[in-house]
């Protein structure tokens, strides 16, 4: 199957490529600056997707089987910052991509997020009525919407919940942002009540690899298997690499729960790659290499190497 994926060097598109490519898919993934490393049946093309000349031009030119859209502003605070560059991003792309892949033929995958909900009622399962949070889950919401007006029939959209695992440059995970904050000496704020249940990055992949195998469509949710709250989180990855977390972590509350947990019965009931408990994805998580020194001298040990077989 010929796959393109936009946002292909991103923490979900880099580990979606990668999952295709050892499927035997052929992957034209489309990036800004980052550097793809080579992977058998992935051609790179980089490329501004705000471009809508180019875009097309890529699209009717290669007539891919499937669109899977990993691009997007992906930061509550960036959307903020940007609100402008945001829903070109956010919205706009997209809108195009669905109706790119409606002219081709092609299936289209496009990834949402929890926040669409406001963390009030949880677990929330596909069905449930939306109440954004913030600005970013307002323009994935209405992205939802264009997706699915244009071209339901052959569209999935995916909402996720929090991604971590491991990323092309090392600094989009959750544990890699941490562990950067702390060999800086930082101690980081975590709150106790904002609640999600991370999701593994690698098999985020896997599932995305999948969906375009099959012939889903609508809103479904994918997520972890434990509810934790992001201080919870960033414990358990403190320990995990050997740290004291009253060292490196400081808990703190917000004006009130914010409880983002994602029921995905639905979408289990229908694949075969599963999800997992936080536990199994700390297996997953690897230390930077640039920050490998700093955690001998701190723990004394060496950072424990792991490898897909």
């Amino acid at each position: 199957m010929k796959i393109l994926c936009t946002g292909a060097s991103g923490l979900a598109g880099f580990n979606f490529t990668r999952a295709a490519s050892e499927a035997g898919h052929k992957v034209l993934a489309l990036t800004g600056k980052n550097e793809l490393p080579a992977m058998k049946n992935v051609e790179q093309r980089k490329i501004d997707l705000l471009d809508e000349y180019a875009l097309q031009r890529i699209v009717l030119d290669e007539f891919p089987e499937a669109v899977v859209n990993c691009a997007a502003v992906s930061s509550p605070d960036d959307v903020d910052a940007n609100p402008e560059l945001a829903e070109k991003m956010n919205v706009g792309l997209p809108e195009r991509l669905a109706h790119l892949a409606h002219h081709v033929s092609a299936r289209f995958i496009h990834l949402s997020t929890d926040m669409v909900f406001d963390g009030s009622c949880p677990p929330y399962k596909n069905t449930d009525v939306p109440m954004p949070l913030n600005l970013y889950g307002t323009m994935k919401l209405m992205a939802e919407k264009k997706v699915l007006k244009i071209s339901a029939p052959t569209s999935v959209v995916l909402r996720i919940s929090h991604i971590s695992g491991n990323s092309l440059m090392t600094r989009r995970s959750l544990h890699e942002k941490l562990l950067r904050k702390w060999a800086k000496g930082e101690k980081t704020p975590q709150r106790t009540d904002d609640i999600k249940r991370a999701l593994s990055a690698e098999r985020l992949g896997d599932l995305l690899a999948e969906l375009c195998e099959r012939t889903l469509s609508g809103i479904y949710h994918y997520a972890g298997l434990e509810s934790l709250s992001r201080y919870e989180m960033a414990v358990r990855i403190a320990e995990h690499f050997g740290l004291n977390p009253d060292e490196f972590i400081e808990p703190v509350q917000g004006d009130r729960v914010v409880d983002l947990s994602l029921d995905m019965s639905c979408l289990a009931a229908r694949v075969k790659t599963r999800s997992c408990m936080f536990s199994e994805l700390l297996e997953e998580m690897k230390v930077p290499a640039d920050l490998e020194p700093w955690l001998k001298e701190k723990t004394g040990k060496l950072p424990v190497k792991r490898f897909k077989l």
